[in-house]
This record gives structure tokens, sequence and C-alpha cells, in this order.
């Protein structure tokens, strides 16, 4: 029997999935260090609209407020004895807003990354990094997670640790990284290199693609990048919306629900299957999304100077798979979706 992701992309051209996380709970209180996944416990009716906004807005696919719900995460707040109760809780709420939907809505479980740095360079074993995300998958299988999504990823090696985790849970899933350092990954990773990294899993996700990064003119050039190895794999855009500036005290996006419209019909039409925001994107920026990818007919790949021209230039003049490419970038700790 297929999964629901599955199912579902056999039926349509293109999904479409959420908006932010941690930008939507902020601004209904949450405040900044503190993590996310306790208020599936302790704010559940805050969960619950954060779900509800996305799938109201229009989105097929919702992500769980999971993203940090792994033991080295919550560790840091002492609260790595509870990896099982936030994830299954953060699922179970997911579920009870899919299932209310009256429409097929798929729940994906957010995994992001553990934050730590792997061997030799860091102190992580691969086995210790599949212990790590297996409990935290255990805990939304047990939730009624329909596919996982591991998201925001840096280091290949982590990429796999969490694919390998996923078999031992027994579960579908999703997988993408970060390309937000000069078009590659903090640990060097470039487009061309993850479409070829997923070939080689023994067990290969159902889509893969960027989340996040710097802009949706950065993201979008990724895209192109996976789209040129010929991949047939379905391939998933998560852009920010916009540039985040600091405004009043708090961090604000400054992508514009039509800027968001634009970025996912171009993904659309670049052959992107999964299209949705990563950090600042609203239930307004998803409501228009939704509307320009439904009327909106379908145009040729676009090219880089489409891009720019459309969403603003790129960060750097190159995504790192060319001649000029350098070597392995900085490393540095995960950080949160938006």
């Amino acid at each position: 029997m297929a999964d629901a992701l599955t199912e579902l992309l056999s039926t349509r051209d293109w999904l479409m999935a959420d908006g932010a996380t941690g930008t939507n709970l902020f601004n209904m209180g949450l405040s900044s260090g503190e993590p996310p996944e306790l208020w599936n416990v302790d704010q559940p009716d805050n969960i619950r609209k954060l779900y509800r906004g996305a799938v109201e807005a229009g989105s097929d696919i919702f992500l769980t407020n999971t993203f940090g719900g792994n033991a080295a995460r919550l560790k840091l707040h002492n609260a790595q004895g509870r990896v099982r109760e936030l994830n299954r809780a953060g699922v179970e709420l997911g579920r009870e807003i899919a299932d209310a939907s009256g429409r097929k809505v798929v729940v994906a479980g957010s995994v992001g990354p553990t934050g730590e740095i792997f061997e030799p360079m860091g102190t992580l074993t691969h086995k210790d990094a599949v212990e790590i995300f297996h409990e935290q998958m255990e805990g939304m299988k047990e939730g009624g997670v329909d596919v996982l999504w591991i998201e925001t990823i840096s280091a290949p090696e982590e990429y796999r640790a969490a694919a390998e985790a996923a078999k031992l849970a027994g579960l579908p899933w999703c997988g993408t990284m970060s390309f937000d350092t000069a078009g590659r990954t903090m640990m060097g990773v470039t487009s061309a290199a993850l479409a070829d990294l997923v070939e080689k899993l023994p067990n290969p996700p159902i889509a893969f693609g960027a989340n996040c990064g710097v802009g949706a003119s950065d993201l979008m050039r990724t895209v192109l990048g996976f789209a040129s190895t010929g991949t047939e794999r379905p391939i998933i855009a998560k852009g920010n919306a916009g540039i985040p500036k600091y405004h009043d005290g708090h961090i604000h996006y400054d992508g514009t629900p039509e800027l968001m419209a634009e970025y996912a019909v171009l993904a659309r039409d670049a052959g992107v299957r999964i299209i949705g925001g990563c950090c600042g994107t609203m239930p307004e920026h998803l409501r228009a999304m939704r509307a320009a990818l439904e009327s909106r007919p379908k145009g040729p790949r676009p090219t880089l100077e489409t891009i720019s021209d459309t969403l603003g230039g790129f960060s750097s003049a190159s995504d790192g798979t060319g001649d000029d490419a350098g070597g392995p970038r900085r490393e540095r700790r995960g950080g949160r979706r938006g």
C-alpha cells in the first residue's frame, strides 16, 4: 500500500507545503530561546492554530512542530528525556487537524539537525546520530505521522544517518538541505552532490530538495541545479519569504505575498513538485502562492536571468557547481527552521 504522500503525488502535478514554524509561533508569544516543541504539550491550542493556518491557506502538506525534537537539541533545555512524548504530541495534534480538514492533507514529521558536528572534526558518531534520529522518529510513528520530513541538513553524514533512522522506523521520508553558503550547504554540499547522494542511499527519499537558505532567488538557482542533473525524483522547494530585517524589536522578513506567489510559479515551472515556504512565510503568503499556482498557466523552465529579474539578485556569483567552485565551507551548528 502506497503512503499518503506518494498517493497524492500520483494524482497531482504539484503539491503545496506549509510555511514557517518559528515566525508564526513567535507571533503567538514564543520567547527567543524557548524550545517550541514544549508547546506541543504546554500550549496545544497554539500548535493547532499553526497547523490549521497552513491547511486553511491551502497547504496539502504541513510539517509538525518537532524540528528540534531530538535528544541532542532538547538536552540544551534539560528535556532530553521527553523526546518520544513531545514528538508524539506534535504529530497527534497534526493528525487531528489533517483528519478534520475534509480533504487529503499529509502530516509530515519535521526532523531537524542534531546541531552536533560529526567525527573527525566533531564528536558525533554515525551510530549515535542514527540512535538520536530513530528515537525521535519512533515518537512520530506513535503519533500517526504520514511521512518523515528531514530538513535544513548541511552535512552528507547527517543526511545519511537520518535516512538510516527512517529505515529503522519503517517510515517513508523526504529530505532537504539548506544551501546558504554561496550556493552550497555550510559543509560544502552542492545541488549536484545532493542529487547524487539521494540515489545512492539504500532507502532513497520520496522527494528531495532545498529549504531555508538565503532567499527565494538563491533557492531557485539551487532547484535548477537539481533539475539539470536529470533526476526523476520529485523535487522540493521551501524558500524563505525574503530576507530578515530587524524592525521594532523583532525580526521581519521582507518578502511580500506577491513575491512568494511569483516564486511559487517559477518553482512549478522549473519542475518542482512540492512547493512551500520557510522562514517568514505566513498564511497570507501561502494563500497568494496557492491562488497563483491554481490560476496561472504553466510556463517554460525559468532562466537564471528570469529568476533574478523576478525575485531579486543572487547573494553570490556562483552556486558552487561550476569551475569556480571552492572547497568545503566552514562548519556551524544547524539552525532552527523559521
